[in-house]
């Protein structure tokens, strides 16, 4: 069996350490030192903490839709938007709207800031209007202007998982 991309880490140096060999006696592996890049997420690590980001993807992501020219967004959604089934509206490819979804989802890893606007823009995947991948686009020219925001955890931080549900679904129906 071969696995690829496993990471491990820790802030104590003889846990990785033990880790290590006890894998080591199991599997066959390599250790490529320390961790820049994974699945997309680029990783810098310095003394007092770790950043998280996905600038390359972004840049990417700007290409493949042909935004890597636009202007940019102070927001990723406008104030005044209101997105509904659009049923007057243009029809444009579903691929092409599942593509850009789908990209911007693998983008939540890294920023939490889009998350609710891709979430609003992922409800109209199975009959996508124009308006709604303008909304898409508008996310993209929001990252144009925010290429370099990621997660930053510091070191000494305590890790504390909060999590929040809004049950009646911003009263979507």
């Amino acid at each position: 069996m071969y696995v690829n991309d496993i990471i491990f880490g820790s802030t104590n140096e003889s846990l990785c350490q033990d880790f290590m060999l006890a894998m080591q006696s199991e599997f066959e592996m390599s250790m490529t030192g320390k961790l820049n890049f994974f699945l997309g997420l680029q990783v810098k690590q310095i003394k007092n903490g770790t950043f998280l980001y996905q600038s390359k993807y972004c840049k990417e992501l700007l290409k493949k839709f042909e935004m890597d020219k636009c202007k940019e967004a102070t927001t990723p959604i406008s104030t005044s938007c209101y997105m509904d089934l659009d049923e007057k509206g243009v029809y444009i490819d579903q691929s092409k709207y599942r593509g850009l979804i789908g990209s911007l989802l693998y983008l939540i890893a890294s920023r939490y800031d889009i998350m609710f606007s891709v979430c609003m823009c992922a409800k109209f995947q199975s009959n996508p209007q124009e308006s709604h991948f303008k909304a898409g686009k508008r996310i993209l020219k929001y990252l144009k202007g925010t290429i370099n925001v990621g997660l930053w955890y510091l070191r000494e931080a305590p890790l504390s998982l909060t999590g929040y549900s809004d049950v009646d679904f911003l009263g979507a129906s």
